[in-house]
């Protein structure tokens, strides 16, 4: 048995903090700091530290399962195997190729994502493929890209925060989200520089604050036009930066313009001394940034909420220049590399867009395939599981559970049920995997070598620590034997560096370019920021390690055509769904500390649960009074799509005309019950953070 230490990443959220393995005499796994990573330092969440507990045979599968007589049953790796691929293959036969769907995941590595993204397109020649980062950050990278011209979430490291002047953070609770990361914040006001936090709720990062702005749900675009029309009328704008660097910058401040201060303090409940209070401190220091998460990006609005944002980094010079710029907080452990090489229904490897020929040709000649024989863009996240059971009438699904994750979560599962076939590969048994026909157990990250993303665009190598247990495989063996059992005999390798090879050279000169980073040089260094392209004239000993990779983009010139970055003109407009009289009340949904999106796995460790035991609905006193409703009781919150029971948590850190849910839950107390489908015309986002509810006091 390995006893030696193994320098590995967490596998939860997209800090991907540095830890060390190493196995003991008694079959655990135990975790130490590994204090050479920049980003944490050798701190570690609760999650992070107690990581090793799901890779226990006591709480992970360790045998494929078949449905027989409406009951999954241990099955042979072969049966298993070979049902999968006569329903996949039946599917196809009778309904053609776009009615089987496949939906990856966030965590899955570059080499699954990548592999996935192929499989779907080569092997099965479906376009219906999409993955649950739709739900994370899609519209901060729509945004993103029209701004820029490209889209990485952090376009600097987190190292350069302390060092900046003023941080605007809008809808994130780090403290709960992303704990080991609030010391850059810390250090950033031990430093001198403020820290203005957005969130209707006081959580724990808002007591962290200069400046706390509480408006309501729904509303941050306003919030974004009305500091920017503070900021014209100021003369704060950089006038020289706006001519030399951007363009467009008319049409946005007209519309912005529009939105003066008193307006926006109606809409948004911010009053107009805070307001200006925040334009000062964000436009007096040298420099500034702009950070964004899923609060402002899960709206129906969220691709122009952001932009808003982004122009107000813009019209003040804060892009594109040192210690300064707009970053999204990509969420789920590889959000950013899972979005980058073929998961997404519009996206081929590199961040190429699907429907563009010289990108369709260079993929095809990488796999070896037709570009014709490609297909093109699918439907969205939540449009595939809506399409379930009618369109599509299969689905392979990995590394998600959207029966609790996804929006309208109760319908999502009804859709789920209609299945012809479902198998669904993953290391518990979720929710979602509870209604296949079939369930395969994969290794999990410390039983398995594989690169991730980090959100700062930094490529990481995870490695194997421990054997997996014997009758667990990986993603890459599945999708090798289901090709292999569908007819196509080559092309997916088992192996994971041989897969990222490959991935190196169909990202080649597309804007994700990997084509410069090797196992080997991740292996002696704390990753490699993307994009980083292999020097042609490089000879094969130095291959791969001639650039640099890039920690900090835009300093020269934005990814456009013409190097400048654009401003959108946008305007606040109403959620999908307000309140009235049958349904009064704002809800909004989020993360707590001690557990980890859909809980899948951290409902499964017994100190998380201890610590964060079953959901809550968090009211303001006042609204409790009204509902006559003490701390504990149970409350119903009802919307158009559901009903969640859970236990009222009192507090003055929420406003008076919004709840609180968070989302990591089955059962009665399903947040994601209640949440509004409603997507962002861009980016195709659900509208989690925003929907309209009443409240009904539950009988004892």
């Amino acid at each position: 048995m390995q006893t030696t230490a193994t320098p590995t990443h967490c596998p939860y959220c997209a800090l991907q903090c540095g830890m060390n393995l190493t196995p003991a005499p008694d079959g655990t796994v135990e975790v130490s700091e590994r204090a050479d990573f920049p980003v944490n330092r050798g701190a570690l969440c609760g999650k992070g530290r107690t990581a090793p507990a799901v890779l226990s045979s006591r709480v992970r599968l360790t045998s494929p399962l078949v449905r027989s007589e409406g009951t999954l049953t241990p099955a042979t790796w072969d049966e298993a195997l070979d049902r999968i691929a006569e329903g996949l293959r039946r599917t196809r036969t009778e309904h053609g190729p776009d009615a089987v769907g496949v939906f990856g995941g966030g965590g899955l590595t570059n080499e699954k994502a990548y592999t996935l993204g192929k499989f779907a397109r080569v092997v099965l020649g479906t376009s219906q493929i999409d993955y649950n980062g739709r739900f994370c950050m899609s519209s901060a990278a729509a945004a993103g890209t029209r701004a820029f011209g490209l889209d990485r979430g952090l376009p600097f490291p987190l190292e350069d925060i302390p060092r900046t002047g003023c941080v605007i953070l809008v809808g994130s609770n780090l403290a709960e989200t992303m704990p080991p990361s609030l010391r850059f914040f810390s250090e950033l006001r031990e430093n001198g520089g403020t820290l203005i936090v957005v969130d209707p709720r006081r959580t724990k990062t808002a007591e962290q604050a200069d400046l706390h702005l509480a408006p309501r749900p729904g509303t941050d675009l306003a919030l974004a036009l009305g500091l920017l029309h503070l900021i014209v009328a100021e003369g704060r704008v950089d006038e020289a930066y706006v001519q030399d660097r951007t363009a467009g910058w008319e049409e946005a401040r007209a519309a912005a313009m529009a939105h003066w201060p008193e307006y926006v303090e109606r809409i948004t409940g911010v009053s107009v001394p805070e307001l200006r209070e925040a334009v000062r401190l964000f436009c007096e220091p040298e420099a500034a940034m702009v950070l964004t998460a899923r609060g402002p990006e899960q709206q129906a609005k969220g691709t122009d909420t952001v932009s808003a944002w982004i122009n107000l980094c813009l019209a003040t010079g804060r892009a594109g220049r040192p210690l300064s710029g707009y970053g999204c907080l990509t969420g789920q452990g590889n959000g950013q590399g899972g979005r980058e090489h073929g998961q997404k229904a519009d996206q081929l490897p590199g961040y190429r867009k699907l429907d563009d020929p010289a990108a369709r040709r260079h993929v095809a000649e990488v796999w070896g395939v037709d570009p014709d024989s490609l297909p093109g863009p699918g439907r969205s996240a939540y449009e595939l599981l809506d399409a379930l059971g009618t369109d599509i009438k299969s689905l392979l699904l990995m590394g998600s559970n959207p029966v609790v994750s996804a929006p309208h979560a109760a319908h999502v599962e009804e859709r789920v049920k209609s299945l012809d076939f479902l198998a669904v590969c993953d290391v518990v048994l979720s929710e979602t995997a509870a209604l296949a026909d079939v369930v395969l157990p994969v290794t999990q990250w410390a039983e398995e070598t594989g690169t991730t993303t980090s959100l700062e665009g930094r490529v990481l190598l995870r490695r194997q620590a421990i054997t997996a247990p014997g009758g667990v495989r990986s993603d890459l063996e599945v999708m090798h034997e289901l090709a292999g059992r569908l007819g196509v005999e080559k092309g997916f390798p088992t192996d994971a560096e041989e897969v990222f090879e490959e991935l190196r050279r169909a990202s080649a000169g597309g804007p994700a370019d990997y084509s410069g980073i090797t196992y080997r040089r991740l292996a002696k260094e704390n990753g490699v920021f993307w994009p980083c392209p292999q020097d042609e004239s490089a000879d094969e000993e130095a291959a791969g390690a001639a650039h640099p990779g890039t920690p900090r983009l835009f300093l020269d010139r934005f990814a456009t055509p013409d190097g400048r970055a654009r401003f959108v003109p946008v305007s606040h407009r109403a959620s999908a769904e307000e309140p009235d009289e049958e349904y009064p009340v704002l809800l909004t949904t989020g993360r707590v500390v001690a557990q980890y999106q859909s809980g899948a796995q951290t409902r499964r460790v017994a100190e998380l649960n201890a610590a964060a035991p079953g959901p809550f609905v968090e009211l303001h006193p006042r609204l409790a009074a009204r509902l006559g409703a003490a701390e504990g009781d149970p409350v119903a919150v009802v919307s158009r799509r559901g009903r969640a029971v859970a236990p009222a948590r009192i507090t003055t850190s929420i406003r008076p005309d919004t709840v609180f849910m968070p989302f990591h839950w089955p059962g009665e107390g399903r947040a994601n019950t209640l949440t509004n489908p409603a997507l962002d015309p861009t980016s195709r986002m659900p509208e989690f953070k925003a929907c309209a509810v009443r409240l009904e006091a539950v009988r004892k």
